[in-house]
């Protein structure tokens, strides 16, 4: 194992909290001492189908510890899934169903490996444990924590002062997550700072059990493309991880120069010192910071060809204003098309209602001219004819022969 400060450096990279600092050294020393690796989670509820870049700040670290020795485990939450966190939401939130969780689930279990070592990764799921909980055994748990604590929460604070509904549910959210520390004897556990109140209550619990309580580590919650909201799907300011490289570089290289740092602090390993000092001495231009970043993170997921495949189709496309060299084309029987139907045909966007949306943006060109009506019609050129969406999307749609 690494001497106690290296491990130190690089596990406090990008770190928002460390509850208690002083126990962290005490469980490294122990663990190089006996040269047994320290018990790391992270937990993960299914609650969408595809994991984005904020979600792979956790991951990152769970990567540092594993490049450690240390021993990762990846839960993913198929049962308190079925309840939904209630962390940060201002209402009862709609519960999902067994089957909609498993399916999540699985994309998972498939999608950590593009950043964790398979190998070296423990994945387990608390309905495992949870699903065996008598009523004695919920009781049990239950009676560690009273609505006193509970309220401490700010939402749920929040939503009492309001006279808003919480859910006896709700409570049981943060106890079983607690539950799953006691059962995995945790050492570590991460979690967003969002999730502070939770991780305490597995400390908790670990103490309640007569176990060594685990020493929470909080990651900040990375913003969006917007640099104001926290990354979301739901919120449209995502990079997925599945996205193709070409889109994946394009949204990156949208960022603004200070969300530029933040993302190379969090999303990388490259020292932020040298990083900002080559930028602040004009030794490094922002744009090929940016670029340098985008290709890092396109590499992480498709490699280095794909990643400079993808630099290269930028530069074509934005700086100097071409067609893309690599589009989805597209043949129609029809020589003409409604708006509506036109872009439909293109695959390039998922539902009416978002052709609708972007139309209304002014978000979409056919051959260079702005689409202003879902009703227009539209006659494909000899050539084919190029359909933008917003500044990355591309496709040509030509009459069959």
């Amino acid at each position: 194992m690494k001497p106690l400060k290296e491990q130190l450096d690089i596990i406090k990279r990008g770190v928002s909290e460390i509850i208690p600092e002083d126990e962290i050294v005490k469980k490294l020393k122990r663990s190089i001492k006996e040269n047994k690796p320290l018990v790391v989670k992270a937990g993960f509820d299914p609650s969408a189908a595809d994991i984005h870049l904020g979600h792979t700040v956790l991951l990152r670290k769970m990567k540092h510890f594993q490049d450690l020795g240390h021993d990762v485990v990846f839960l993913i939450g198929d049962f308190t899934g079925r309840i939904g966190d209630p962390t940060g939401k201002s209402e009862i939130r709609k519960r999902l169903t067994k089957e909609e969780v498993e399916k999540n689930a699985q994309t998972y279990a498939t999608q950590i490996f593009q950043i964790l070592d398979r190998n070296k990764t423990r994945v387990v799921f608390n309905s495992s444990w949870c699903e065996k909980l008598s009523i004695e055994g919920l009781l049990d748990i239950t009676s560690k924590y009273t609505v006193a604590r509970m309220l401490e929460r700010d939402d749920f604070a929040k939503r009492y002062k309001e006279d808003k509904p919480i859910s006896i549910l709700e409570f049981m959210y943060p106890l079983l997550q607690g539950y799953d520390s006691v059962v995995l004897r945790a050492d570590i556990e991460l979690g967003g700072t969002d999730q502070k109140f939770n991780l305490l209550v597995g400390r908790n619990l670990q103490r309640d059990y007569g176990f060594d309580p685990q020493v929470i580590l909080t990651m900040p919650i990375l913003e969006g493309l917007d640099g104001v909201q926290k990354m979301s799907k739901s919120l449209n300011n995502y990079v997925g991880i599945n996205e193709p490289p070409n889109e994946m570089f394009g949204k990156i290289m949208s960022l603004s120069d200070e969300l530029m740092i933040r993302y190379y602090e969090l999303l990388t390993d490259k020292p932020l010192d040298v990083i900002s000092k080559d930028i602040s001495s004009g030794v490094l231009h922002p744009k090929k910071a940016k670029q340098d970043l985008a290709c890092i993170i396109v590499s992480d997921y498709y490699g280095k060809e794909k990643a400079e495949e993808a630099l290269k189709e930028f530069e074509h496309v934005f700086s100097k204003g071409k067609e893309p060299l690599d589009m989805p084309v597209i043949e129609v029987s029809e020589g003409s098309l409604d708006a509506m139907t036109f872009i439909q045909k293109t695959g390039l966007i998922d539902s009416n209602a978002e052709i609708k949306r972007m139309i209304a943006q002014s978000a979409v060109t056919i051959d260079g001219e702005r689409v202003k009506n879902i009703n227009s019609i539209v006659t494909i050129s000899s050539n084919g004819s190029v359909v933008k969406i917003g500044k990355r999307r591309f496709a040509k749609v030509i009459k069959k022969a």
